[in-house]
Order: structure tokens, then C-alpha cells, then sequence
């Protein structure tokens, strides 16, 4: 039997930028945009975009720029916030609709955290999974200041968890190189459920320059077994399809732009405290984006007014591998924080 609410492709396309869009519910409904973080694609959201169209909203999962089938772009600043901020405001006209509840994980935090800090006036209220808001943009010197020392001792870890980071300003090309030599491997490498066994011992990342990359002297990623907590096999050929075909230069780029994103929070300083309605979930076995017992939601708390959070017990890819969990702390959220936002084609004019 069809599903009542299948799930649509779509293209929304200026003289500057061209965004493939999944969608699901009807279309005059409130917009709630999801926006996947790297190394991902829209159908990150596959398990959000059903459940959320059912409920009543228009549900929207964007390819971001440099992945899958929207424009891919050759240079590391075409990667800063500020255009992937316009890339969604574009979408977001595209659609009609003046506001939208938006949703992010991973880079696509940032992303949305940006939009509330720059454009309050288009959001009804936005959400985060794994990545906390900083109001001075998020790079690796101000997660650094948040580092657990306990488990991150600063004469041994001085960059903490964040080392990776530094590793893309260091040696970018080696880092695509290393990724793209084998795209299956690294897919099925980075796409694995949490592990509560990693618990207060150093995550891997923290030693990627020491290591002399991701993967050491082959700069390949270990051909590991597909973890099925997080993907099927649709879901592995189709990352390892569009990843193949873009490369990773772009999604890389993501990391570049310090500068230009620090540049671009300074713009907005009167409005680093949001106060729309803001929701922040937890991963508890995320150990690089580790915000339980590290400091590195302090800065949200301090400049959200509106501030909800709750804790799923998952690893970093928290949609993939708890979305009925994620799900309920969306709806929940919406039903108490954004309810006039909820109704079907809730101020959007």
C-alpha cells in the first residue's frame, strides 16, 4: 500500500545557487527544514520527513551545498556560513512561506544557528541534535575552551577531541585524498551506532595529526563490516554514489572558514542572544561533539532564553539511529513550545 504522505524530489533554483530538496506533507503547510551535516545528504532525514509531514507540517530535507544534487563549488570560502545562510533563504522563498521551524545536525547546526542569530524574522523556533550553539560561530578554538581536561589532559591534548579540525587547515588536500580513496570504506567507517564503552577515554579524533591523518600511512579508511543500526544498503550506495561523484573537497571546505564565519557573528553581535523557542538534544555517546560532561553547551545556556534540552542515548548520527526518539522530542517540543506555528499554514505569510 502507497504511503498517504510519500516522500517528493524537488529543485529550487536562482541565479546563484541550485538546492535539491526531499519534502513530504502538504505543501501549504508550515515549513520545518532539516538540514544535514557532513558527510551527509538529505536522506539523513529519511526517518524525520514521513512522520512530521503526517503530523501536519512541511516536512523539507536539503542537499547542502557541496553534496549530492545541489551545486558544488571550487573554493574553501564558497563553503562559509554566510552563503549557505542565503542558500536556505532561498529555499525557504522557493517555498512560499515567510518563516520555518529549523532543524540541524551536525554543520547543519552551525547553519541554523546562524539563521536565528541573522534572520529571527524567518524562524518560528529552531532545533539542534549534537552540535550546541556558540554565538562566535562554531570552530575548533572555541569548542577547545570547552574540553574536558579530565579525560583531554591539555599537555598531551592541547586541541582535545577538536585535533581534527586543525588536521583540514594543516594538510586538506591529503584529508580528501585519504577520504575519497576508498568512499564505500569511509562511509561504512564513519556511519556506526554510539558506543558506550568510549565513555571517558580520548575519541580517536582527538589524535588524527599525531596519527598523521584519519587513517595513518595508507590514508585509507578500513573496510569495516556496514553497521545496520545506522544504514541499510540503499542507505550505503546512496552516500557512497553521491560522495563518489562530488568528492569531498566541498564538505571538507565546511572547516576552512574561520575567518569569514568569525567575521560574519561579529555582524550580528546585537542578536547572539536568540529568543525564539530553542530545543537542543544530547547525544550521550557522542564523544566528540560531547556536551554531558564537557562545557560545551555552556555558551547556548547563557544566550538562549527559550532553551529546552533533552538526552538520547545515541552516538554522533542520532536521527539514523534513534528517530523514534528524536521524533518524540521534536513533537513534544513543537506541541509545547511552537504550537500556533503548528497549525497547518501557521503564519506564513
Amino acid at each position: 500500500m502507497a504511503s498517504r504522505f510519500p516522500i517528493s524530489e524537488h529543485v529550487a533554483k536562482s541565479a546563484r545557487h541550485t538546492t535539491f530538496y526531499l519534502a513530504c506533507g502538504a505543501p501549504e503547510a508550515t515549513p520545518i527544514i532539516f538540514l544535514h551535516g557532513w558527510p551527509e545528504l538529505s536522506i539523513s532525514w529519511r526517518h524525520q520527513l514521513p512522520v512530521f509531514g503526517a503530523l501536519g507540517l512541511r516536512a523539507i530535507a536539503p542537499d547542502m551545498r557541496g553534496y549530492g544534487r545541489s551545486s558544488v563549488y571550487s573554493r574553501h570560502e564558497d563553503y562559509a556560513q554566510e552563503p549557505v545562510v542565503e542558500d536556505m533563504l532561498e529555499l525557504l522563498d522557493s517555498l512560499g512561506a515567510q518563516r520555518a521551524i529549523w532543524v540541524g545536525h551536525d554543520w547543519g547546526s552551525p547553519v541554523v544557528w546562524n539563521l536565528a542569530q541573522h534572520h529571527p524574522e524567518r524562524c518560528h523556533g529552531v532545533a539542534s541534535l549534537c552540535v550546541p550553539y556558540e554565538p562566535r560561530c562554531f570552530a575548533a578554538e572555541y569548542a577547545i575552551e570547552c574540553a574536558d581536561r579530565a579525560v583531554y589532559p591539555e599537555a598531551e591534548f592541547p586541541a582535545a577531541q577538536w585535533d581534527y579540525q586543525l588536521y583540514y587547515r594543516e594538510h586538506f588536500d591529503k584529508a580528501v585524498a585519504g577520504f575519497e580513496a576508498n568512499t564505500r570504506a569511509t562511509v561504512k567507517l564513519f556511519f556506526r551506532a554510539g558506543n558506550e564503552d568510549h565513555q571517558g577515554k580520548p575519541a580517536p579524533t582527538a589524535f588524527t595529526r599525531r596519527n598523521g591523518g584519519w587513517f595513518g600511512p595508507d590514508n585509507t579508511a578500513p573496510d569495516l563490516p556496514r553497521d545496520e543500526r545506522i544504514l541499510t544498503q540503499e542507505d550505503e550506495d546512496s552516500y557512497t554514489a553521491a560522495l563518489k561523484r562530488n568528492g569531498f573537497f566541498g564538505p571538507d571546505s565546511w572547516y576552512m572558514n574561520k575567518a569569514k564565519n568569525d567575521d560574519y557573528a561579529e555582524r550580528a553581535r546585537q542578536h547572539w542572544t536568540l529568543k525564539m523557542p530553542v530545543l537542543f538534544l544530547h547525544a550521550k555517546y557522542d564523544f566528540v561533539c560531547e556536551t554531558l560532561q564537557s562545557s560545551l553547551a555552556e555558551p547556548m545556556r547563557k544566550h538562549c532564553t527559550q532553551l529546552s534540552e533533552a538526552v538520547v542515548a545515541s552516538g554522533h548520527w542520532m536521527a539514523q539511529e534513534k528517530p523514534a526518539e528524536v521524533n518524540a522530542h521534536l513533537a513534544r517540543w513543537l506541541a509545547t513550545e511552537l504550537p500556533d506555528a503548528w497549525k497547518t499554514g501557521g503564519d506564513n505569510d
